[in-house]
């Protein structure tokens, strides 16, 4: 898999350090991505997605159910 958004497409830029003596040698940005559990065609799936993405709500989460705390009245009644 690559290093790439699966919603905006987003993927590694490339360019150069540039030191103080003018010297250049390649490297890499990477976008920001996050692993989230995410509703696709109705169906819950593990998707690489960048920040922005999440951020500007192009990504439905898929919120899994959670359950009901049991309080202390109902542990002592049963």
């Amino acid at each position: 898999m690559s290093k790439s958004c699966e919603i905006c497409g987003k993927k590694t830029s490339f360019g150069n350090n540039v030191s103080h003596a003018h010297n250049t040698t390649r490297r890499r940005w990477y976008p920001n991505l996050q692993s989230v559990r995410a509703i696709i065609n109705g169906t819950p799936k593990r998707i690489k997605v960048c920040t922005s993405c999440i951020k500007a709500g192009k990504v439905t989460k898929n919120v899994r159910s959670v359950r009901p705390k049991v309080s202390a009245e109902t542990a002592k009644a049963g």
